[in-house]
Parts: structure tokens; C-alpha cells; sequence
């Protein structure tokens, strides 16, 4: 791990290329993290390697990203991220296996028929003896790292994943806010995340 004696865990050959979206042309790096096998990536814009990049890191949301659920403001942060990322000139998207706030889909469905019933996003995951958020950034770090990556600015509204990436070894120089797809239908899930989960919401 990046910052300790032992050695980086991103070993894997590159594989890299082109990839043209309606927001602009990326380029796209994978990534497999040795642990566990998942494969993640970096989009990306640009030399990242030099400065300080303007940076998200973004936890798969199958049914926000894919499906642009109202449920969640997943798919509007990672629109709204590439759009970012490509006005800056410079600057990449951190793509993590991590559906669910890494509790997988399968438990995420079994969450939303718990709130479908009135638990909100923070006590369906407990009630199924899930943790709250199971996401973890060393791997996301170690990515960034191997790209020349060690000082960001970080697109959040979670404090979590700014204090998780500097414990890694990357500098974060400054949190840029996110405040998009907020709607009726995910009011409760982002007041919970504001009251519960320490985000930085105007809710």
C-alpha cells in the first residue's frame, strides 16, 4: 500500500483506451484489485499525472447509473462528474465495484423492500446485519497512485472519502461539492445520509 514499506498492489498490465461519451472523449483504464479479483477503473481526461487533478470517485450504482433510479442521486453525481472532468481539462472518474455502498445487489434489493416498508437507507442495512457503508479506498488510492496521482481535488459530499484517500497516501488540496439529482422520491435517503452518515448536504 501506497505510503508503507509494502509493495504497490497495482501489478496488473495496462489496459487502456478510448472512450468517446456524449459529455466528450475519455480515455479508460481497468484495473484488477488482487484481493478479491474486481475489476474497477479510472476515466479519465488528460495528463493526470501532473498538478492536481480534479477527481470523483464513484461506487457502482447498478440501478441509479444504469436504470437513473430516483431512489438515489448516484447517476446524477456521475453525470454531472464526467461533465466536470471534461470542462476542467484534466481530471478522471474513480469507478468502484462497490454496489450498495458495498454491501453487493443482491442485499441492496433486500434493503429496498426494508424501505419500501419505512426503514430508511441507514437502518436497512443494519436490520439485514449489514454495515451502514462497507466501501473501502485503498485500492482506489493505489489506482490513482499508479497513474502519478498524489494530490486531487476531490469531488464529494462525503468527508469519509477525502479522510480515507489522505490515510492512503493521497493529498486531497480541496472538496468540491456535488449537489445534483435531488427529487420527492429521494428526500428521506438524503436527509439520511445529511443526519446519519456525516454528508454535506443542504437538507
Amino acid at each position: 500500500m501506497h505510503g508503507t514499506s509494502a509493495q504497490p498492489i497495482v501489478t496488473e498490465p495496462e489496459a487502456d483506451a478510448i472512450l468517446p461519451t456524449e459529455h466528450g472523449e475519455f480515455r479508460i483504464r481497468a484495473f484488477k484489485d488482487p484481493s478479491d479479483g474486481k475489476e474497477h477503473s479510472i476515466l479519465y481526461v488528460g495528463d493526470i499525472s501532473q498538478g492536481t487533478p480534479l477527481v470523483r470517485m464513484h461506487s457502482e450504482c447498478l440501478t441509479g447509473d444504469a436504470f437513473g433510479s430516483l431512489r438515489c442521486d448516484c447517476g446524477p453525481q456521475l453525470q454531472a462528474s464526467m461533465k466536470a472532468v471534461q470542462e476542467a481539462g484534466s481530471g478522471a472518474i474513480v469507478y468502484l465495484r462497490q454496489e450498495g455502498r458495498g454491501i453487493g445487489l443482491y442485499s441492496k434489493m433486500q434493503a429496498y423492500a426494508l424501505q419500501d416498508v419505512g426503514f430508511d437507507t441507514l437502518d436497512a442495512n443494519l436490520a439485514l446485519g449489514l454495515p451502514g457503508d462497507g466501501r473501502t479506498y485503498d485500492f482506489a488510492a493505489e489506482m490513482l497512485y499508479s497513474m502519478g496521482v498524489t494530490s486531487v481535488e476531490l469531488i464529494t459530499n462525503n468527508p469519509d472519502k477525502k479522510a480515507q484517500l489522505m490515510d492512503h497516501g493521497i493529498e486531497v488540496k480541496s472538496r468540491v461539492p456535488i449537489i445534483v439529482g435531488h427529487c420527492a422520491q429521494n428526500r428521506s435517503y438524503l436527509r439520511t445520509k445529511a443526519a446519519r452518515m456525516g454528508h454535506i448536504l443542504p437538507v
